[in-house]
């Protein structure tokens, strides 16, 4: 058995294994034997048929099998004896020389190692990074409060259609009748929604669907289709039964508690503390995600990562060789670097600053992510105990797991750098924030 090494560069060396019939005898003679015992031949008994015949029948693939043993054991130990920190795993090179699988022969397997480069850069004070302090006004103040305002509103009667609202009618054709159908005026086409717009209770006019609507599912819903094909004209009569007009929510101890919970909001200046507040949070975190996408950046690009962008590409394709083709790997490789430049990153600081992720911070992290699943359906008040379950069911899914430990390894370090480095605190507009790219 003989390994030769050839350092490419830096970040790739080439392994060349020489295996010898001496080297993969014994093995191939221990898993002849084996499969001996077990072999069941027409005319011989379990375990007593003649080894040629196991020879002829078994012998290439326990001479694959011995090899291949013989390859993993010895790039382990290699790897291992060396001390190194390999990307992905060891690809068979691709100036692979051919072998022919006959035993007794001797065999050269060549194979290519990709090294992990050794990051060493400090994060001090001496690092500046830009935090923005987004300005509340009195505008952002008003948009909130309306908005708080119409999610807890409610849909009544109107009089004339508005865009926002709502038209409930009967649809005839031909002696067919659709009655009671709902119309959400906005999706109405701009062309006809000149004639829904003021329209009242009792207005009859026809209407091409077609042209009316371009989503086929309003089509279909509307007209209680199953298929939009079943409608053979388009031009139906439609006969306006109710308007039905979206109004917010009035100021009351009922709607206040809503929104913020029992007994903590009681006045309106409490209404108007409570959307500072909610502003406040709602742009730190912000400007708090903003920070550590710069930070990210910054940092990524102080590291100066070098990687063997080939072997990746080539270890990556061979991973997903039955998913996706050479050409899909390249167009992915940018995203994918910088995802692995970051990971590297995180990694090295989480070692630096002596980082850990506890179990606690896992359930917390996930019980905050199922709090805003549910708030952005309106549902504010969930009792703990549901959240909690949903959390703990997050948890024990893999791909779930990896994304929240993720997460939070990333507030780990941003939070790092948040303490360490030199914020360059600079004020700035919610509109000029959410400008900058």
């Amino acid at each position: 058995m003989n390994i030769e090494k050839k350092q490419i560069d830096d970040l790739n060396i080439e392994l060349s294994l020489s295996i010898t019939k001496d080297d993969y005898a014994p093995i191939e003679k221990k898993k002849l034997n084996e499969q001996r015992k077990k072999a069941e031949f027409k005319g011989f008994r379990k375990g007593m048929v003649p080894m040629p015949m196991i020879q002829h029948v078994y012998g290439e693939q326990v001479l694959v099998d011995s090899v291949n043993d013989i390859i993993y054991e010895q790039l382990n130990k290699f790897i291992n004896d060396n001390k190194l920190k390999v990307l992905g795993e060891p690809l068979a090179s691709e100036n692979q020389p051919e072998n022919k699988w006959e035993d007794g022969n001797d065999f050269t397997f060549n194979f290519d190692i990709a090294l992990s480069p050794e990051l060493n850069f400090e994060v001090s004070k001496e690092d500046k990074i830009v935090y923005y302090k987004i300005q509340i006004t009195d505008d952002a103040k008003k948009e909130m409060k309306e908005n708080f305002l119409k999610q807890y509103g409610s849909i009544e009667e109107g009089e004339t259609a508005k865009k926002d609202d709502y038209i409930v009618a009967d649809f005839e054709q031909e002696g067919k009748k659709v009655e009671g159908s709902y119309v959400t005026v906005a999706n109405v086409s701009e062309p006809y929604q000149s004639k829904f717009i003021g329209a009242r209770a009792g207005d009859k006019f026809e209407v091409n669907m077609k042209e009316a609507f371009a989503n086929e599912a309003d089509i279909k819903d509307i007209l209680k289709l199953k298929d939009a094909a079943e409608m053979t004209n388009p031009v139906f009569s439609m006969t306006i039964t109710k308007v039905r007009t979206f109004v917010p929510a009035v100021e009351s101890q009922e709607t206040y508690d809503k929104i913020f919970g029992e007994g903590k909001v009681k006045s309106t200046d409490d209404f108007d503390k409570a959307i500072d507040e909610q502003l406040e949070n709602n742009y730190k975190q912000e400007a708090d995600y903003r920070f550590s996408v710069d930070a990210k950046n910054y940092f990524v690009n102080k590291a100066a990562i070098a990687l063997p962008e080939a072997f990746l590409q080539r270890w990556l394709h061979n991973m997903n060789k039955d998913k996706f083709s050479m050409e899909d790997i390249a167009k992915e490789m940018p995203a994918f670097l910088e995802d692995y430049r970051w990971q590297m990153v995180r990694e090295y600081v989480m070692d630096k600053f002596n980082l850990k992720v506890e179990k606690a911070d896992m359930q917390e992290a996930a019980f905050a992510y199922v709090h805003y699943q549910y708030a952005m359906y309106g549902m504010a008040n969930v009792p703990e105990q549901l959240l909690h379950e949903a959390a703990e069911k997050m948890l024990s899914d893999e791909q779930q797991s990896r994304r929240i430990l993720d997460q939070v390894q990333g507030q780990k370090v941003t939070k790092a750098f948040l303490d360490t480095v030199t914020l360059e605190n600079k004020k700035i507009s919610v509109e000029k924030f959410r400008e900058l790219k």
